[in-house]
């Protein structure tokens, strides 16, 4: 019985008194958890299809995001204001990851990972894809140095108000529409495919 009790106790007082074992004090939830939207849109789920097409599915479109929330504030007139640019979302700027060539406005966009801010205007937004990549909000960006593309898409009004900032695709000819819907205002930014 000493044999075993003298090892254990030597172990239980290492393990007590090395700081790299103790347990580690893990981030809190961000009140903007981030979150992903795929074009297709149920691609991310290929491994649970039923048909041979839902199973060899690829991705097209991808977008990692972080999701405000406009907590009773008017988002586009006081949070974020017309003439500004937004990192649409928050935190680390949005992300968008195309898995093949595609066209915005007219232009060609090599396959690749991008991120993705917006011009706020009265009447329209300016998208811009960008290769300045994995920064914090849009402080370091340099639109000179780093655009690869730019869209006008005009603003709509929601049908109802979007609590927390969400991206979605639909399909549209000849490719899709990203929607980008937050508090009374959405728009549609056509990617050709």
């Amino acid at each position: 019985m000493k044999k075993i009790l003298l090892p254990s106790l030597v172990v239980l007082t290492c393990l007590m008194t090395n700081p790299d074992v103790s347990a580690q004090e893990f981030p809190k939830l961000d009140g903007s958890p981030m979150d992903m939207a795929y074009y297709p849109s149920r691609v991310a789920f290929r491994a649970f299809g039923k048909t041979d097409e839902e199973k060899n599915a690829k991705p097209v479109i991808r977008v990692t995001y972080s999701r405000p929330q406009a907590k009773g504030r008017k988002v586009f007139t006081e949070l974020e204001k017309p003439g500004n640019i937004w990192r649409v979302g928050a935190n680390e700027s949005t992300e968008v990851m195309f898995f093949q060539d595609v066209t915005i406005d007219g232009k060609k966009v090599a396959a690749g990972r991008y991120t993705m801010y917006a011009l706020l205007g009265e009447e329209d937004w300016t998208i811009h894809f960008s290769t300045d990549t994995d920064g914090w909000g849009h402080y370091a960006y340099k639109p000179e140095e780093s655009m690869v593309a730019t869209i006008k898409v005009p603003k709509q009004k929601t049908e109802s108000t979007v609590e927390n900032l969400s991206i979605m695709f639909e399909e549209a000819e000849p490719g899709a529409h990203m929607i980008i819907a937050w508090d009374d205002t959405m728009v549609r930014v056509p990617i050709g495919l």
